[in-house]
């Protein structure tokens, strides 16, 4: 569900990226966690934020007014210029080998 937390945000910095992470005791003891693994908030956004959970327990959890759900952190994002190719100028060892090509160990 989506949890409205109060806090509006307006960055306007496209030099940075909030992230919404799982609170790691929430998580742990009642299963409550952010839905999509991170929620990601865009420079260009402004306004309340919301956090999306889910609740991976067989016990209902009711959220109360103030309870910290989730944690929020501003990292660095790098701007990159992408390149369209037909075809790679290098060869790795991996190739394209895809998930899981590398092994366990």
């Amino acid at each position: 569900m989506l949890v409205k937390t109060g806090i509006a945000i307006n960055m306007m910095d496209p030099g940075l990226v909030a992230i919404v992470a799982s609170r790691s005791g929430l998580s742990l003891k009642h299963g409550v966690r952010v839905a999509q693994g991170i929620g990601v908030i865009d420079a260009d956004y402004h306004g309340e934020i919301g956090v999306i959970l889910t609740n991976d327990s067989e016990e209902a959890y009711e959220i109360q007014p103030g309870e910290r759900v989730a944690q929020l952190m501003f990292q660095p994002v790098v701007q990159v210029a992408l390149h369209f190719v037909d075809a790679f100028s290098t060869e790795t060892e991996r190739g394209a080998g895809g998930f899981g090509s590398t092994g366990k160990a």
